[in-house]
């Protein structure tokens, strides 16, 4: 099983950032940014790592929201990823940038999120979680 992590980060309207998939698995769909821990790092690190690659943002706090099991596909192999979910802020999103593998990005009210949007299973497990929908992918 591998470890990826993954950020909950909201705007000054309380909107979710969501960042879009730029290749598969679910490319063009919705995620959460974040990505895999990388061998001898902590998940703390790890987030902190991927947001700066990810978005050019820099987390000034974050706070633990818990794990959520994933089947990531990548070819034709199932990995097993345990996500750890960290509720995180950031000073600003003056400096935001898209880079690494990330095609882009967008605020949505978590609320409005549907299913077919989200590219992972483990993601619309915690909008789930964060909203008390009911729906599965």
């Amino acid at each position: 099983m591998s470890a990826s992590v993954a950020a909950v980060i909201r705007n000054n309207k309380n909107e979710v950032l969501f960042t879009v998939r730029k290749h598969d698995p679910a490319a063009g769909m919705l995620d959460l940014p974040g990505g895999f821990v990388d061998l001898g790092e902590t998940a703390e690190d790890a987030i902190s790592r991927e947001i700066k690659e990810e978005l050019n943002l820099s987390i000034n706090k974050m706070e633990f929201v818990g794990t959520f099991t994933n089947k990531y596909i990548y070819g034709e192999i199932e990995y097993q990823t345990l996500d750890l979910v960290f509720n995180c802020t950031v000073d600003s999103f003056t400096e935001i940038q898209v880079a690494d593998d990330v095609s882009g990005y967008v605020f949505r009210d978590i609320k409005t999120v549907e299913a077919k949007e989200v590219g992972l299973d483990s993601i619309w497990m915690v909008i789930r979680h964060l909203t008390g929908k009911t729906a599965m992918l």
